[in-house]
């Protein structure tokens, strides 16, 4: 028997329904010119968890996540945020939807005649009106959960490598984002500042229960902090999974493009 009382099954409310996913992406279509980067990619980022995005340089991951924060338009398909369509807001919800979002850049891009202090409570002094108290208290409490108590006087160009992305993580994390998004966080450092770095996001992850959206070419990083990883291949999505189920896909594309990263693809990690 049908019931007639029941609402229509449509693609909108099956996308709102499912609160394991925080961020759902359909259909997104991109193109600069002649030059088609996504062609009706679908992706879901899962509430919570550590999502990381692979592929090969030029794959289009970087355009996937600024159309995610909604930096990007994209040519057709939609974006929902915690059961909003982002590309329906009007101009102001729209910025306040973006505050949903924390950005910690490759290379940090903190302000190099500001300090760390400084550089932290830029965002606060541009999107809040709190205190001069107020803003030194939640910079300097985020600086000390990410131990960097000590640092408040010190330069950009006085940090490691490391710090300087700990810095970077401080700064995006003042404004209390739901979503943090992290571009190449391992480029240019060490084994021992990269792992540095994967316990940050590990840690950051846990104690703000963030969702962490990680772009990386790293395979040996991305199987140490991924709950989830999604690979872009040809324009869309060609796997998505946990850390063993792309490990072991045995789809050819996927097992090559994991297996020149020096992670032994099949039967378990190399890092």
């Amino acid at each position: 028997m049908i019931d007639y009382a029941a609402p229509a099954v449509t693609a909108e409310n099956l996308l709102v329904a499912d609160p394991r996913w925080h961020i759902r992406v359909r259909g997104l279509t991109k193109r600069f010119g002649d030059n088609l980067v996504l062609d009706h990619l679908d992706y879901d980022a899962e509430r919570g968890k550590v999502n990381v995005i692979i592929g090969a340089s030029g794959a289009g991951k970087s355009v996937l996540v600024k159309h995610m924060m909604c930096l990007l338009r994209p040519d057709s398909g939609s974006i929902w945020v915690d059961g909003t369509d982002v590309f329906s807001l009007d101009p102001r919800p729209l910025a306040e939807f973006r505050r949903k979002f924390g950005l910690v850049f490759q290379f940090a891009a903190l302000f190099d005649s500001l300090s760390v202090e400084e550089n932290c409570a830029f965002p606060l002094k541009e999107h809040t009106k709190k205190s001069k108290a107020e803003i030194r208290d939640i910079v300097n409490d985020r600086l000390t959960a990410l131990g960097l108590d000590g640092t408040q006087r010190k330069y950009p160009a006085e940090l490691s490598g490391g710090m300087r992305k700990r810095v970077g993580l401080a700064r995006a994390l003042v404004l209390d984002p739901e979503i943090l998004i992290f571009d190449e966080p391992t480029t240019g450092l060490d084994p021992i500042a990269t792992r540095n770095v994967d316990e940050m996001i590990l840690g950051t992850a846990a104690r703000y229960k963030v969702t962490s959206v990680v772009i990386s070419h790293d395979m040996a990083s991305v199987f140490r902090i991924a709950d989830r990883i999604s690979m872009i291949h040809n324009r869309k999505i060609l796997a998505s999974g946990t850390a063993d189920e792309i490990r072991n896909d045995t789809d050819p594309r996927v097992y090559e493009f994991i297996r020149t990263s020096g992670v032994v693809a099949a039967g378990g990690a190399g890092a």
